[in-house]
């Protein structure tokens, strides 16, 4: 494990100690678990991220057809028959 020193105002020390108190953890496992929170949210999307991938959908939805109608009944009749057998591998 690695010791690091970095400094960090009084207002968010006196959270910590409260916090670490009020969890009967230490802080350093108060610091790691709340890196680990603060990790996984910055893989989901921020609100103007989803606002332009929904953009990006609505125009895509709005345009023509872009394959061949043939192929498009043909990918319908492969969804319907998975739905009706279940999907196993090698089922048909």
């Amino acid at each position: 494990m690695a010791k690091l020193t970095f400094s960090l105002d009084d207002e968010t020390v006196g959270t910590l100690r409260r916090t670490a108190a009020r969890l009967r953890k230490p802080q350093s496992a108060v610091v790691r678990e709340a890196i680990a929170h603060y990790a996984a949210r910055e893989d989901m999307m921020s609100d103007e991220e989803r606002e332009r991938m929904l953009n990006v959908i609505d125009r895509m939805l709005k345009l023509p057809p872009s394959g061949p109608q043939k192929e498009a009944e043909r990918e319908k009749r492969e969804i319907r028959r998975s739905r009706r057998t279940g999907w196993r591998p090698g089922a048909r």
